[in-house]
């Protein structure tokens, strides 16, 4: 099954180029203008990956990532940025970002980081299910 990906970026250019260069790697590509609209999306569909720009009008890639984490926290996220730095990139990955990488991202990289992505996802959902399992055994005498 392929991966599913949200890919956000108010360069409309930019968008078109990507989602054309990974629906060509067999990856299910949907895309947001806005991170608002990328949270809409988010709240209707599931992804595997969220890859979104850092520095957008309105609402940036931080503000969306804290959003986005504090509803979905298995949604595996990924910041691009035109500038990236050490710290920046702390300060992310700090706020629950899985990477950010820099613009324009390496696409057999960024590929790899969104398999990885849909790995973590996966792990992460079936650690919550385990959980859930036990803590209903453990309330009914299991």
């Amino acid at each position: 099954m392929s991966e599913k990906v949200l890919l956000v970026d108010d360069e409309i250019d930019f968008l078109e180029v990507m989602s054309m260069r990974m629906k060509a790697r067999d990856l299910e590509i949907t895309t947001a203008e806005s991170a608002e609209q990328a949270i809409s999306f988010i709240k209707k569909k599931s992804f595997d990956a969220v890859i979104m720009d850092f520095q957008m009008p309105g609402m940036n890639g931080m503000e969306a990532l804290k959003i986005i984490k504090n509803n979905n926290p298995e949604m595996q996220v990924i910041l691009l940025t035109a500038y990236a730095t050490i710290e920046k990139t702390v300060e992310v990955i700090k706020a629950g970002a899985m990477d950010l990488l820099e613009k324009p991202a390496d696409i057999d990289a960024l590929i790899d980081k969104i398999k990885k992505a849909k790995r973590d996802k996966e792990l992460q959902i079936e650690k919550q299910t385990e959980e859930r399992v036990k803590d209903i055994l453990n309330r009914f005498g299991g």
